[in-house]
C-alpha cells in the first residue's frame, strides 16, 4: 500500500468520527487534493486504456430538482465530451419534471424503473455508469448515493454527481471491501476529472447500512432529514420527523414502530402491508421546485382506478380518459402526473390533504368528491367494489362517473366541485 493510499484512509477513518466543522473542511479539503494526486498519477494509463471518444457512458437522472434546474441537461451535454452518453431517468415526479421541460429526446422514461434498477440495466452496455441527481444536502445525497450502489451490486466504475450536495462521489463497489491501491483506478480517476471541472467536492464514501434485517423484522434508518419534514412509505404520510434521523420498523409487513417522527395514525393504518425493505421512503416535499407544467392531449378511453399509490399514475392510468382517485395526497399528486397526459380525475377527498409537493397541477374538467373527514377510503372501497366490479379498469365517462360516486357518498357527500380551470 502506497503512502498516499495510507494516508487517505487515515484521513477519511478521522472524517468518519465526531470533528467539528471548521476542522472538517480542513480535513476534508486535504482529503480531495490526496485524492486528485493518486487520481492524476493512475488516470494516463486509465484514459488509454478506454480512449474518451470510444467510452459508453450510461446516465441514471434521479429526482425532479436536477432537471428542473437545468442541471440534468448540462451535466449529459459535458459527458458527450468524454464518450457516448445513454440517459434514462429513475423516479416518478422526475418522469414529471422531463416532461415539462421537453427534454423526452434526451433522456428516456419510458418505464419505471428504480434508480438501482435502472443502474444495473445500464451497466451492461456502459463502461461507466453516473447517478445525477440533486439532494436537499450533503448527508441526504451520499445516503441515497451509497444505498442505491449497495442495491445495484455492479462491478463497473459507479460516479455520482450531486448538484444539490456539491460532490462528485466514487461509489464503484469494489473500493467499499477493501482499501487495496489497486482497486477502482478508473471510478476514481473518471470522478477526479469530473470533480476539477465541475468544481465540486471530491468524495469517496463509506456506506452505511441504512436498512437492518432480522427474521421477519425490517428497520429502515432515515438521516439528513429536517424536523418538520413529513415522512411517507410508498406515498402515504406516516408522520412528521422531530430529529434529523428517523427509524421506521416494521415487522411481518406491519409498522409498529416509529423513531424520530410523530406518527400520523390514519396514514399508518391505510398501509395495510408494506415490504418495508423495499419501499420508496422519503422525508419532505416530492418535488421541491415550483415549473409551469406542459398539459399534454387525452385520446384514451375509459377509467382507471388509483388507490393510495399516486405514483404508480403513469401505469395505471396510461391510455385511460379519466382515473378515479382515493385520498387527498393521492388525488393531488395523481391529478399533477395524470395532468401531463391530459387525464382528468374524479378524486375523492376528505380535506385531509398533508401537501406532499408544493405546486400541483390539476386538468380542468376534473371532479373533486368531497366527503366527511375520515370516509374517504369508506366511499373508495363502495365505488370499487359498486361502480369497477373490483376490477382496475371500466368503461365509463368522467361525468358518469362522478355521478355513481356521488350517489353512493349519499349522506356522507359534503361537496360535489367541478375545477374550471387550472389550479397550479
Amino acid at each position: 500500500m502506497s503512502r498516499i493510499v495510507e494516508a487517505i484512509g487515515k484521513l477519511e477513518a478521522i472524517l468518519d468520527g465526531s470533528v467539528c466543522f471548521s476542522r472538517r473542511e480542513g480535513l476534508q479539503e486535504v482529503l480531495n487534493l490526496l485524492k486528485e494526486e493518486q487520481a492524476s498519477s493512475k488516470g494516463s494509463h486509465i484514459e488509454k486504456m478506454i480512449p474518451p471518444s470510444s467510452k459508453r457512458i450510461g446516465v441514471v437522472v434521479h429526482g425532479p430538482e436536477i432537471i428542473d434546474s437545468g442541471g440534468a441537461v448540462q451535466l449529459i451535454n459535458h459527458l458527450k465530451q468524454m464518450g457516448r452518453v445513454n440517459a434514462v431517468l429513475g423516479g416518478t415526479m422526475g418522469r414529471v419534471a422531463v416532461i415539462d421541460a421537453d427534454l423526452e429526446e434526451i433522456i428516456t422514461i419510458n418505464t419505471r424503473r428504480r434508480p438501482s434498477i435502472s443502474i444495473r440495466d445500464m451497466a451492461e452496455d456502459s463502461d461507466i455508469v453516473i447517478i445525477l441527481n440533486q439532494a436537499k444536502c450533503r448527508e441526504t445525497g451520499l445516503a441515497f448515493g451509497t444505498m442505491v450502489a449497495k442495491l445495484a451490486g455492479i462491478d463497473k466504475p459507479l460516479i455520482q454527481i450531486d448538484c444539490g450536495g456539491r460532490f462528485v462521489a466514487d461509489l464503484t463497489l469494489s473500493h467499499f471491501a477493501s482499501d487495496s491501491e489497486d482497486i477502482n483506478e478508473e471510478g476514481l480517476a473518471v470522478a477526479a476529472r469530473l470533480a476539477a471541472d465541475l468544481g465540486l467536492d471530491l468524495l469517496r464514501p463509506r456506506p452505511r447500512d441504512c436498512t437492518l434485517i432480522q427474521g421477519d423484522t425490517v428497520r429502515r434508518i432515515m438521516t439528513g432529514v429536517i424536523p418538520g419534514e413529513l415522512i411517507s412509505v410508498n406515498g402515504t404520510v406516516i408522520g412528521r420527523a422531530i430529529g434529523a434521523e428517523v427509524e421506521i420498523k416494521a415487522k411481518g409487513g406491519k409498522i409498529i414502530d416509529l423513531k424520530g417522527a410523530e406518527p400520523k395514525m390514519h396514514g399508518l393504518e391505510k398501509l395495510h402491508r408494506v415490504d418495508l425493505e423495499k419501499a420508496i421512503i422519503r422525508s419532505g416535499s416530492i418535488r421541491r421546485s415550483t415549473v409551469r407544467p406542459r398539459i399534454g392531449e387525452n385520446r384514451g378511453e375509459g377509467a382507471a382506478f388509483i388507490d393510495h399509490c399516486a405514483e404508480d399514475a403513469f401505469e395505471a392510468a396510461g391510455g385511460a380518459a379519466v382515473a378515479l382517485t382515493v385520498g387527498d395526497d393521492t388525488t393531488a399528486i395523481a391529478g399533477d402526473i395524470l395532468a401531463r397526459l391530459g387525464i382528468a380525475v374524479v378524486g375523492i377527498v376528505d380535506g385531509d390533504i398533508d401537501r406532499l409537493a408544493g405546486s400541483l397541477t390539476i386538468l380542468p374538467g376534473s371532479i373533486i368528491i368531497r366527503v366527511r373527514p375520515g370516509y374517504d377510503d369508506i366511499v373508495g372501497g363502495r365505488a370499487r367494489e359498486e361502480i369497477f366490479r373490483g376490477e382496475d379498469r371500466i368503461s365509463i365517462s368522467a361525468p358518469d362517473l362522478a355521478d355513481r360516486v356521488k350517489e353512493l357518498a349519499g349522506e356522507l357527500l359534503l361537496e360535489r366541485k367541478e375545477i374550471r380551470s387550472d389550479l397550479a
